[in-house]
């Protein structure tokens, strides 16, 4: 009947969904908002794409109400409704929607509002709640009912402005009252009721199509370029969508798509709303930044990340470093790179592992010196795992302009990232629908998320507002990281990540030792695209394509393998083992202890390299194998693989002989008429030889049969190469 208030379900996250016949003219949303949040920016953008009038109460002024954390509150909200409803008190036929805002989205527009409130048939439309609140003792007061939710909510309510009015009109509370507590004591007094004609009904069977608890079952409705939430429970469509407590974090994840922001036919939507351009600036008039640089336990491919630093698309006079080193291990790398570089940024702040000063404490301190200092207007926080390999990272980040940012970084082939896209009722990781198609691009977009880590942009300004209070990576239950990203969310900042571009990965750290001289020549297996990025030749993908193969001798292929640094590294690992082979017949090393032919050598599996060794032999040889010597398929077995040491004083040449091997490879490790004279390999069958062997190269030939040959001799300073035969 006419004149009631109805109470519907609306739990942590209650969603609105109301229609109406009438002209849209009719409607006027009114919502309080004291600053321009980005809860607040998402508001307004879903109420726009639906043309609702919206009218701001209070924008500007000091909020006095309610936090997370209070107990009650909320009281500003209600005075600053009872002065804006009475220049509407005499309007009869305007309705008016009274709602949240910072945790507040539209899902569907003004028509489908207007009907629903108007089939309720009632003045004044509340949210109901599944728990009482903030008086727990007014429980028995509350009428019972058949089913649906009991208890009173505040966070939205429809009725007509003359009725709105008297509802409010008796309000003489304090700013930090509590309005819900104000509306539940009209609810329950019957007298309150009746003057401002009003009575109270539950009518569950129609507030299912109102409001959605998202306790239940909810799925995203993917349909002609807009999305809707469904709850599977009542098979209903909520118009409205209001977060309240732990259930933020949902909202936050249907802000990702309702109502448009993202779909597969359009993609986002929104990603490039409220950017700020680079494009035209000088250097001098780029922003500020601050980088922090956290090496918190030994990391691989150390000195790749400095380089990558190095390279960053970023003027270094506009930017400041922090680095903190927690390890001894990269001491020396740290301090020879500020040595050599330190002058070319604006300033450089090193906190080594003598301050013995904690993962958190660093990150603070860190994050404080952007704080701090009002020319710098971004913080980059960067980890040392992190393989940042697009250089325009910072300007992209910057060109967002949202408070926190992270680029979309994983570990090489796996799903784990530096994003969370739930979290678990404890606060730990939990999975979102959508985190795989965003960790492999399959959604690009901007998406809020409740974690981030490994690399993150914060506003300068963000730092010295919102995010000004206290320590946000100290907790006495969780980790830095955890700590800093629910300080965050618990101050109503937003955590965007971006996969728009491709930015890099993340190293895997589990299996990495720190016991030989260079120790990511190890890395093969747990960091496989880093290794072949630091170790193997730029140009051999174009030889394994047959580019760049040459056959300097018949049946005697030749190209290019490893780097430079793979080669003086394998050296240098040598010489540091330092157990050189006598050179003698006798070799305890090998199966028999004899050898026909014998080299001063140091065998792979003497520095524990075999099982690497055969990783990159039956990656990077095995496929140009099975080109060049074509129906043979090799097993990529191999019975010996050594480096092998040539010096004029020590054993210049080797004698003619067949190899153990179907084929042999031969790496060249360094470099003739440099390093040192002479040298090369003679095929006496064929009175061809290869004098000039070029570093990072290798020969590779049958070992048996055909290819009778011998080691050319050294004549000045010492030759290195790498032998393996294969498939013996």
């Amino acid at each position: 009947t006419a004149g009631q208030i109805l109470l519907f379900p609306m739990i942590v996250i209650s969603l609105f969904l109301f229609c109406f016949l009438l002209s849209t003219e009719n409607l006027l949303v009114l919502t309080v908002a004291t600053k321009e949040t980005e809860g607040f920016t998402r508001f307004k953008r879903s109420a726009q794409f639906f043309n609702y009038k919206i009218q701001v109460l209070g924008l500007d002024e000091e909020w006095h109400g309610e936090d997370d954390k209070a107990a009650a509150g909320g009281g500003q909200k209600v005075r600053l409704l009872k002065s804006a409803l009475k220049q509407h008190a005499d309007k009869e036929d305007l309705i008016i929607l009274f709602t949240e805002s910072y945790d507040v989205l539209f899902a569907s527009g003004p028509a489908e509002l207007l009907k629903k409130f108007k089939q309720a048939k009632s003045k004044v439309v509340f949210s109901a709640e599944n728990f009482i609140y903030p008086d727990r003792r007014l429980e028995a007061k509350y009428p019972q009912v058949r089913d649906g939710k009991r208890f009173l909510g505040s966070g939205g309510f429809i009725g007509y402005a003359p009725n709105l009015n008297k509802l409010v009109e008796d309000w003489k509370g304090q700013d930090n009252d509590s309005d819900q507590l104000f509306y539940t004591n009209i609810f329950l007094d019957p007298e309150k009721r009746v003057r401002v004609r009003e009575s109270c009904c539950f009518r569950h069977t129609w507030c299912n199509y109102i409001y959605l608890q998202l306790e239940e079952k909810v799925v995203l409705k993917f349909e002609n370029s807009r999305v809707r939430a469904r709850n599977l429970l009542y098979d209903t469509l909520p118009v409205m969508i209001h977060g309240n407590g732990p259930t933020k974090l949902q909202l936050n994840y249907l802000g990702n798509y309702i109502p448009r922001i993202w779909t597969f036919e359009t993609g986002c939507t929104v990603c490039d709303e409220d950017g700020r351009s680079l494009t035209g600036y000088k250097d001098e008039e780029l922003p500020f930044i601050l980088i922090g640089i956290f090496i918190e336990q030994p990391t691989p491919f150390f000195s790749q990340f400095l380089k990558r630093l190095q390279t960053l698309h970023y003027p270094k006079k506009r930017t400041q470093l922090f680095i903190h080193n927690h390890e001894e291990h990269h001491r020396l790398q740290v301090d020879t790179f500020v040595k050599e570089h330190g002058k070319e940024y604006h300033a450089i702040k090193v906190i080594g592992p003598d301050e013995q000063l904690e993962n958190a404490e660093a990150r603070h301190l860190g994050m404080d010196l952007c704080r701090q200092d009002p020319s710098c207007e971004y913080y980059l926080s960067l980890d040392a795992d992190v393989v940042l390999k697009n250089p325009e990272t910072v300007r992209i980040l910057i060109e967002q302009n949202k408070q926190v940012i992270a680029p979309l970084v994983s570990r090489h082939g796996k799903l784990w990232s530096n994003f969370w896209g739930a979290l678990s009722p404890e606060g730990y990781y939990a999975r979102s629908e959508d985190y795989v198609d965003i960790v492999q691009r399959r959604r690009v977009g901007i998406w809020n998320v409740p974690y981030i880590s490994n690399i993150y942009l914060i506003k300068g300004k963000t730092l010295r507002s919102e995010l000004d209070q206290g320590n946000l990576f100290q907790s006495s239950k969780l980790d830095a990281d955890m700590a800093f990203c629910q300080n965050v969310r618990d101050r109503g900042v937003f955590m965007f990540l971006t996969n728009r571009h491709s930015f890099g990965h993340i190293l895997s750290l589990e299996n990495y030792e720190t016991t030989h001289l260079h120790n990511d020549l190890w890395q093969i297996f747990s960091n496989p695209e880093d290794w072949e990025e630091k170790y193997i030749h730029e140009n051999y993908t174009a030889a394994l394509k047959g580019k760049l193969v040459e056959m300097p001798c018949p049946d005697v292929y030749w190209f290019p393998i490893f780097t430079d640094t793979a080669c003086d590294e394998l050296v240098e690992e040598m010489e540091n083992f330092g157990q050189w082979s006598a050179g003698g017949n006798v070799d305890n090393r090998i199966q028999g202890g004899y050898e026909n032919v014998p080299t001063i050598d140091i065998h792979m599996n003497q520095i524990r390299f075999e099982r690497e060794w055969y990783k990159f032999l039956l990656e990077y040889i095995a496929p140009i194998t099975e080109k060049l010597y074509p129906g043979y398929y090799t097993k990529t077995q191999f019975e010996l693989a050594f480096v092998v040491r040539y010096r004029p004083d020590e054993q210049p040449s080797l004698v003619p002989h067949h190899d153990a091997s179907t084929f042999t490879i031969n790496i060249a490790l360094n470099h003739v008429g440099i390093d040192y004279e002479g040298g090369g390999c003679r095929f006496l069958r064929y009175n061809c030889s290869v004098r000039a062997p070029r570093k990072g190269w290798t020969l590779m030939h049958p070992g048996r049969l055909t290819h009778y040959h011998e080691g050319l001799p050294t004549t000045k300073g010492t030759r290195y190469i790498a032998v393996s035969f294969l498939d013996p």
